[in-house]
């Protein structure tokens, strides 16, 4: 591992990926983390896509919900693009749209993410909630670190000591081989949070907090069907991903991840999943919609 990648480091770099450049009014632009393999993370452009609605919104409102689709996949190569068009400013509540652009193979200009967001005011009303289930403290856990330990492959070895995210499963991690005791209906639990503290305003952590989502809503599907991230000849995109802020709250504390898949159909799988903060509140609601094809 190169000495220089501190869990601090990554987590400011993390903070500065999400801190978009202001190009015009309204116009932002990001660059992107490099990937194995050359992709653009979809957590990141939905991560940054947040940061910028989030900056046109009128002050006291927060984000209590995004709706995006994933149109193409990304460039590292090329700065990302986000422009924002205010839909509505009304008396509690303010709604955004924000296209992410990159220029495309023949230089024209493409949109590789659509996404409306929804801000709201402070305020007091009625309240229930969910309350998140058992599951055993983050500490006494395995890293990815150590569950990829001696693993000689691009992607074991980002997982291991550059990704941003502290992930640790609950449930049996399926990075290398399916789950054999997986059932149908059981969710799939894991910790997550950022690597290492953060300083920065609430609308980075909630930023942050959609890039952290995008990490692994295909692993309940993967289980009900018996498959790992290491299944030959498996492709999997995301088409859509949708979010519900119940509640505000640092990413750098740990949250609870409880998904589950209801369905998939049509080479499409669907995830539902829930995240409860330490105390056991539930703070958003996440679904996504994606691709899964194998190749026989």
């Amino acid at each position: 591992m190169d000495e220089t990648l501190t869990p601090e480091w990554i987590s400011a770099d993390l903070v500065d990926l999400l801190t978009l450049r202001e190009v015009e009014h309204g116009v932002y632009e990001g660059d992107s983390s490099p990937q194995p393999g050359g992709h653009v993370f979809g957590g990141q452009v939905m991560g940054q896509a947040v940061s910028a609605v989030g900056r046109t919104a009128p002050e006291g409102r927060a984000i209590h919900s995004m709706y995006s689709y994933f149109l193409a996949p990304g460039d590292p190569a090329h700065p990302i693009r986000f422009s924002v068009e205010p839909l509505r400013d009304g008396g509690s509540f303010s709604v955004r749209r924000v296209l992410a652009t990159q220029p495309g193979p023949g230089g024209e200009e493409r949109t590789i993410l659509a996404m409306t967001a929804s801000f709201q005011e402070q305020q007091s009303g009625i309240e229930h909630q969910e309350r998140a289930p058992e599951a055993p403290d983050p500490e006494g856990l395995l890293t990815t670190a150590e569950v990829l330990d001696g693993i000689d492959h691009p992607t074991a070895r980002y997982w291991a000591t550059q990704r941003p995210i502290d992930i640790r499963h609950v449930t049996d991690p399926i990075y290398l081989r399916p789950d054999p005791g997986s059932t149908e209906g059981e969710a799939q639990m894991v910790w997550m949070r950022t690597l290492a503290p953060v300083s920065a305003a609430p609308l980075l952590h909630d930023a942050i907090l959609a890039f952290a989502s995008d990490y692994t809503p295909f692993e309940p599907i993967l289980r009900r069907q018996g498959l790992s991230w290491m299944t030959p000849g498996m492709r999997m995109a995301t088409i859509n991903h949708a979010i519900w802020w119940h509640r505000h709250v640092r990413a750098d504390e740990w949250l609870l991840y409880v998904q589950r898949s209801p369905s998939a159909s049509g080479g499409r799988g669907l995830t539902h999943g829930q995240i409860f903060d330490r105390a056991g509140d539930l703070v958003a609601t996440v679904t996504q919609e994606g691709m899964i094809r194998i190749k026989s």
